[in-house]
């Protein structure tokens, strides 16, 4: 594409002092806004990427990939409707476990709050996910029917001031027996037995675990359950195998899956990406077309050497290609130099934001808006190329017009006044 000639000249334009130092100084400063614009591109998907595979791995960690529920809230004979299911995709159903959801408030000495309820049997529960992992204190299995025990998230009990042994009320919206003040709530005294932290506010700091015979004496579900929890081979097949299974089961069950709970966070995660990526495109697309005015003032700067050389032979296209290879060799230093810095602030941006909190005594990444309290980062090859690609192109965009200019040169006009 360019020969040995056009080469030598414009590399020798780049490390050339210009005879004016202004030039020397916009001709870097596009270099280092490239390099700059493409390492933060780099940085901030990356980033992106680890909060939406973090979020992911979380939710997937304490929530069913399926479930199937009774319209009318009590699933009875789960058993049954479960192996149904199983034997419409054996190869994908790995496992199911009956679960009890609902709502209560949670008392300890005098602080009280909310909470989500959910009754598990803690003997089958771990074949569907797996929460007893993230287990501090205590032992899941350690709930067990009639024991009246209770595992809650780390938040939960730092925000209620209670420890493994203590006793705490869990009060439930459903009426309960007639005092001589009238309806009394339902309220049930549960031992502390475990507490778990799966590193996600929203079940750290709300979600309590029960036996789930307690939990349905304690909802009056009469011997039912809210429902049956699905473990998937295949997480991306989930909407598929809930279409198939609402057409094969009874009319009356309810069949959702994990992307159900979440598809607005997740769509509006997706679409926050893009529209990063096209305003720090745009970024670096500002920084590129800055050589436009470092190449066009090379060029009036060189407009005796133009001319020379033009009268020694070189043709139009040999002087277009000396400032493309100027322009497009800065553009390749600036992009290569930013994705570099680009890949090393990704891989460290949990570690430097962890020694800016420490720094600064402040959090910087709060569960309870960010859903976790640390900073993931996840490099995605495609995204780095892309970003590379586009930086180079934008680059060699930029040079067209100047180097167009440089090759119109008139040498008489330009050696006139030398």
């Amino acid at each position: 594409m360019f020969n040995k000639f056009e080469l030598m000249v414009g590399l020798r334009y780049l490390k050339a002092k210009q005879k004016n130092s202004f030039v020397s100084f916009i001709s870097l400063i596009s270099i280092v806004g490239i390099a700059l614009g493409v390492a933060t591109l780099i940085t901030v998907l990356s980033v992106m990427n680890g909060f939406q595979r973090e979020i992911k791995n979380k939710i997937i960690g304490v929530t069913a990939h399926m479930r199937i529920q009774d319209a009318s809230g009590s699933l009875q004979d789960w058993q049954t409707i479960a192996s149904q299911a199983k034997m419409l995709y054996p190869s994908q159903i790995l496992a199911y476990a009956p679960y009890v959801d609902g709502q209560a408030l949670v008392t300890f000495d005098n602080t009280a709050t909310g909470a989500m309820v959910r009754g598990i049997d803690a003997k089958i529960e771990p074949t569907v996910e797996d929460i007893g992992q993230f287990m501090v204190y205590g032992r899941l299995d350690s709930l067990t029917s009639g024991a009246f025990n209770v595992v809650i998230g780390q938040d939960l009990a730092r925000q209620l001031g209670v420890d493994i042994g203590d006793k705490l009320t869990l009060i439930t919206p459903d009426v309960g027996q007639i005092s001589p003040i009238g309806m009394a709530p339902r309220l049930k005294r549960f031992t502390v037995s475990g507490i778990f932290n799966v590193h996600m506010h929203q079940y750290d700091s709300s979600l309590v675990l029960i036996d789930i015979r307690d939990a349905a004496a304690l909802y009056k579900l009469s011997g039912g359950v809210t429902g049956v929890r699905l473990k998937v081979a295949d997480i991306l097949q989930t909407q598929h195998i809930k279409e198939v299974l609402m057409q094969k089961l009874p009319e009356n069950l309810i069949v959702s899956d994990w992307i159900d709970d979440y598809q607005g966070y997740f769509t509006t995660v997706a679409l926050e990406k893009r529209v990063m990526f096209i305003i720090l495109v745009l970024i670096v697309a500002v920084a590129a077309f800055n050589l436009v005015s470092t190449l066009v003032m090379t060029v009036n700067d060189k407009r005796a050497d133009i001319a020379i050389l033009r009268t020694m032979g070189a043709s139009k296209k040999n002087i277009r290609n000396i400032f493309m290879i100027q322009g497009g060799v800065s553009g390749i230093i600036g992009t290569v130099s930013g994705t570099v810095l680009g890949i090393i602030l990704a891989t460290y941006a949990g570690q430097i934001v962890n020694f800016i909190e420490t720094i600064t005594g402040s959090k910087i990444i709060k569960g309870e808006i960010y859903f976790i309290n640390y900073l993931p980062s996840q490099i995605i090859l495609s995204d780095v190329l892309s970003i590379f690609l586009i930086s180079i192109s934008l680059s060699i965009l930029a040079t067209i017009y100047p180097s167009r200019s440089a090759a119109n040169t008139d040498p008489v006009e330009a050696l006139r006044y030398e």
